[in-house]
């Protein structure tokens, strides 16, 4: 029993730091329309050494395989924490437009593009405690909600897996924020 308490007692950090990042509070589960999504995995989007976002992946069931999950018609949520001081909107545009086309084959992309240009259009320039929610559901598209405020729905599970590769397709955002949504597995 005692070994029980001080394995449980050591655990409680690492628990911990799964729940925190950089400050940000990242709930073990939440509820998408009726649906309970967990944590898969959350880490820290950073280019030349600066912080850009804490970056939190909620799936149905925890999931380490990023093709199976880009795959798979299922709700997501990836919810992105801006801890920069300001991301320009400009500059956020350009990530968006490098993350699809990196992931996804020339004709392919031209059927998204309009849609991309809907997308692009929902975010103004993000400051540090900004916060961007990307919700998949099914059937219906991408929930887009920027600093709490709902901003609208890109249609299609096309659309949907073409963004969520942006974080982990064969050429993400970065290779080290893929591991950490995928729990670091």
């Amino acid at each position: 029993m005692r070994l029980l308490s001080v394995l449980i007692i050591g655990l409680l950090p690492i628990l911990a730091v799964a729940k925190t990042l950089e400050g940000i509070n990242l709930p073990e589960q939440l509820t998408v329309e009726g649906q309970t999504l967990v944590l898969n995995g959350a880490g820290i989007r950073e280019k030349f050494f600066f912080d850009i976002y804490v970056a939190a992946l909620y799936l149905p069931d925890r999931q380490s395989d990023a093709d199976r999950i880009l795959q798979a018609d299922q709700p997501w949520r990836v919810t992105m924490n801006f801890l920069y001081a300001e991301v320009d909107k400009k500059k956020l545009d350009n990530g968006w437009d490098e993350g699809f086309e990196a992931n996804v084959p020339p004709a392919s992309l031209s059927a998204l593009k309009e849609r991309l240009a809907q997308f692009k259009a929902m975010f103004p320039t993000l400051h540090k405690g900004d916060e961007a929610v990307l919700t998949y559901l099914p059937g219906k598209g991408v929930a887009v909600s920027v600093k709490g405020e709902q901003k609208g729905i890109i249609p299609g599970a096309d659309f949907g897996r073409t963004l969520l590769s942006v974080w982990l397709g064969k050429e993400p955002v970065t290779g080290k924020l893929k591991k950490a949504l995928l729990g670091g597995r």
